[in-house]
């Protein structure tokens, strides 16, 4: 009888969990729809029936879809192509370097490598527009104002975060593990791409979306550093559906928001089960660790 109360009390607050948490839900959605919804509606009448659905009247179809790729004298294939060429290569970039040297600052620990990790973490409380003026005349400097090079300014702006979280992880890695490796042959650059980098796969999915729905979505960087008449990213383009006189074509920049929208949310949709799945395996195995060592 007890235990079917509080079983019964479990279930109502799981229901009213369900319920608060898709509240939640639809709220965060709403503009979303919004702006899917007005992408379907011919311009005039995006801003006087704004929250109505699109009738026989102002339904345009896809007619804004192609307008906005088609807008302006900057081709879309370029667009999209700079866009996804940055955003894959920083991201990787950021990875790989900072995984490593995450890895080194945990298991060294000597003093240098105590600084190098404090200052990444202090770079995640420097506001950008502190430094964007002193970055954008560096970069200008460097060279570094083109999108086969600008993956190396956002290594420096997305270390921070990157090198802390990796940095948490690597230290609940059990060392035996790499010292086994080298024990059995291998050598410092064997054991993190054989022995750690494996390990650290959950991190690697978490890290990754965080890190290309910042690049994906980014304005500001790209505004300063690259030649906006030579290279534009779908963030940059967004912007120039503002015509002269204040005119906007709105209904076309939403769908381009929407175009922009897809690929991040297809990313976070593929490696959604895969991030809960690496990290319930890794629970598994600390558990059975765990297990192993209280059986001893």
């Amino acid at each position: 009888m007890i235990k079917t109360e509080a079983l019964r009390r479990r279930e109502r607050r799981q229901a009213l969990l369900t319920v608060v948490f898709t509240i939640i839900s639809v709220i965060y959605l709403m503009p979303v729809l919004l702006v899917l919804i007005n992408s379907l509606k011919a311009n005039a009448f995006v801003n006087t029936e704004t929250f109505k659905l699109p009738t026989a009247e102002s339904f345009v179809g896809l007619k804004n879809y192609v307008k906005g790729m088609t807008f302006g004298n900057f081709a879309f294939y370029k667009v999209v192509f700079y866009s996804f060429f940055i955003t894959i290569t920083s991201t990787a970039l950021i990875l790989l370097c900072t995984s490593m040297a995450a890895w080194y600052i945990s298991r060294v620990g000597s003093l240098v490598s105590k600084i190098v990790y404090y200052l990444c973490v202090f770079s995640m409380v420097v506001p950008f527009q502190m430094v964007m003026f002193t970055l954008a005349k560096t970069a200008d400097t460097l060279k570094l104002n083109t999108p086969w090079t600008i993956p190396i300014v956002y290594l420096g702006f997305g270390a921070g975060l990157a090198v802390f979280m990796f940095a948490g992880f690597v230290k609940n890695i059990p060392l035996e593990i790499e010292e086994a490796a080298m024990i059995d042959g291998c050598n410092p650059v064997q054991v993190f791409f054989k022995i750690v980098l494996p390990i650290m796969k959950p991190t690697y999915l978490s890290v990754g979306i965080l890190e290309t729905m910042w690049v994906w979505n980014d304005y500001l960087l790209p505004t300063l550093v690259l030649d906006i008449k030579k290279y534009r990213t779908i963030p940059m383009a967004i912007q120039y559906f503002r015509g002269g006189y204040g005119r906007v074509e709105l209904a076309p920049m939403m769908a381009c928001i929407i175009i922009a929208i897809i690929p991040v949310t297809v990313l976070v949709m593929v490696t959604a089960g895969k991030t809960t799945q690496a990290l319930s395996s890794r629970k598994k195995s600390k558990e059975a660790a765990a297990d192993d060592g209280i059986a001893e």
